[in-house]
Formats: structure tokens, C-alpha cells, sequence
């Protein structure tokens, strides 16, 4: 910041290049909460923001999207299980599930907790334990035009400093994209061909 009037000078923004999906550091009230919570560093955050028209009602997407059996149909290629909390069924405020999942190579395991909830609307997942330095997982649900557009916003920060901003850019910005569009894909497939 220049002392004579100049302008600060802002994060360097790394933009992917996708129509649907914005890598950025952001800085709002939501992660300013997570700040002040400990769960992230200030000007180190790595988010995804993903929206997925589904055509199907606002609140079976809502359940799907939280529903641990689908979830773990969605990471087959990770061999991802639920191994403690919730194990089954549909998550809960205040509930926990523990993940197990091979990640490059290697078995990792990582605790979440919603903490946020408003059916059929929002829910927001945090991670309590695990291989990140801390993640934070909303979901929104909007009804337009007889649809439902859900859309993730995904927060992540890597441990290991700069080390781990430079593997946010190099590759595991792409790697969760990845995966969390493979998510949703299940979700909507899930979704549209309900009974």
C-alpha cells in the first residue's frame, strides 16, 4: 500500500478457463466468518464455484445432494466410504461424517460437519479433520422457471504454505473441480430420472 495515495495492490486472481467454474480469492462476509473461526488464512482461500440446472423438483435435489449413498456412488474412482458419523441416509444439522478416500496415491481420511441448514435452500459443510487446512462447502438450491439451479460454492485451503498455494494452481484446483462436477453430474442424473 503506498503511504501517498496510491492504490493497494490487490491478489493476483487465478482464472480457469470454464464458463461455469471461477477459481478466485474472495473476500466477503461468509469468509471473513471463516477467518475469525480459524478455519482459513487470511488471502489464502481457493474457491470453486460451480451451477447445475436440474430438472426436478427444489427439494429432491436438495435431499440428494445430501444424501451419504449417492455421495459415495459420485467418488467410485476414489474408492471413497463413509467409515464414522453418519454412515447412511441423509445428513443432518450438527451431524458429522468421516470420509475415507485414496487421493494421488494415497488413503487419507477427512471429518465434516453441517453447519449450516434450511430446507430446501442452503446447507454448508465444514471440515473438522483432514488432509486440508480447511475447506468450507455450501450448497445453494434456487426453483426457476420450473427447474432447480443448485450451486456449490467450494472454499479450500492447503496446508503446507506456499508450497500448498503452488499445488492449488498447478493441479488440485483442476483435481476438485473435477470431482465435484462429477458429483453433480450423479446428482443430476439421480435427480431427472426419480420417480
Amino acid at each position: 500500500m503506498s503511504l501517498r495515495g496510491g492504490t493497494t495492490k490487490q491478489p493476483r486472481r487465478h482464472v480457469y478457463p470454464s464458463n461455469t467454474v471461477r477459481f478466485k480469492l474472495r473476500r466477503d462476509y461468509r469468509y471473513a466468518l471463516a477467518v475469525s473461526k480459524g478455519l482459513f488464512t487470511p488471502g489464502n482461500i481457493t474457491q470453486i464455484e460451480l451451477s447445475t440446472p436440474i430438472n426436478a423438483p427444489i427439494g429432491r435435489c436438495f435431499d440428494l445432494s445430501r444424501s451419504i449413498d449417492l455421495h459415495i456412488e459420485s467418488t467410485k474412482q476414489t474408492g471413497e466410504q463413509a467409515i464414522a458419523g453418519r454412515i447412511s441416509g441423509l445428513i443432518e444439522l450438527g451431524e458429522t461424517v468421516t470420509w475415507r478416500a485414496k487421493h494421488f496415491g494415497i488413503w487419507q481420511n477427512l471429518t465434516s460437519k453441517i453447519t449450516e441448514f434450511e430446507y430446501p435452500n442452503h446447507f454448508t459443510d465444514e471440515m473438522f479433520s483432514g488432509a486440508f487446512k480447511g475447506f468450507r462447502h455450501e450448497h445453494l438450491f434456487f426453483a426457476v422457471n420450473n427447474q432447480t439451479v443448485m450451486k456449490d460454492i467450494f472454499a479450500f485451503e492447503s496446508p503446507y504454505g506456499r508450497l500448498g498455494k503452488l499445488a492449488n494452481f498447478l493441479f488440485l484446483g483442476r483435481y476438485m473441480q473435477k470431482l465435484l462436477k462429477e458429483r453433480n453430474r450423479v446428482i443430476k442424473e439421480a435427480a431427472e430420472t426419480a420417480d
